[in-house]
């Protein structure tokens, strides 16, 4: 456990900043979400450095500051025309771009609910705690966001053409 504050800084930023940018698609937002993040931890930091989960504290702190800012802006993500070929080698990049744009149109527990397992790989019961949930909402969130992905991007839920689709055990 980080004791001291700007060592938790040091160790956990990134991890922070990517949870931000999918919570909030934009580069931008997600390190002034972080800044925002930081420094209210920062200012709580001897409460929260005694906690058994010093990370989980400073994740609900994202989680509750993304909420207000999704609550109060309320916009939504434009649609771009300028989409890559099937057949261009940044294809990948635009898939990514694609996945941000669709966890973006994810009710915000749900969105809150899939980033929390999947970028920042938190269990069931360790999310519940960080949103204050039952277990079997988290599941019952992540198995309704992932089922919304992937009507919205039937690309990304097909197997990879690398992967053999037959025929393995």
């Amino acid at each position: 456990m980080e004791t001291d504050f700007e060592g938790f800084v040091a160790a956990r930023a990134g991890a922070l900043f990517r949870g931000a940018l999918v919570l909030t698609g934009n580069r931008e937002a997600a390190e002034d979400l972080v800044q925002e993040t930081l420094e209210r931890a920062c200012r709580k930091w001897r409460r929260i450095a005694v906690t058994d989960a010093p990370d989980a504290y400073v994740r609900r702190i994202m989680v509750n500051l993304a909420n207000d800012r999704w609550r109060r802006f309320r916009r939504t993500v434009p649609d771009r025309g300028d989409r890559v070929a099937p057949g261009d080698e940044y294809g990948q990049v635009d898939s990514r771009d694609q996945l941000v744009r669709a966890l973006q149109q994810l009710p915000m527990r749900m969105r809150t609910v899939v980033v929390l397992r999947y970028f920042h790989d938190l269990s069931d019961a360790e999310i519940a705690a960080d949103l204050d949930i039952s277990p079997s909402t988290v599941r019952s969130q992540l198995a309704r966001g992932i089922d919304k992905l992937r009507s919205q991007l039937p690309a990304l839920s097909s197997p990879s053409p690398r992967q053999p689709t037959e025929g393995v055990r």
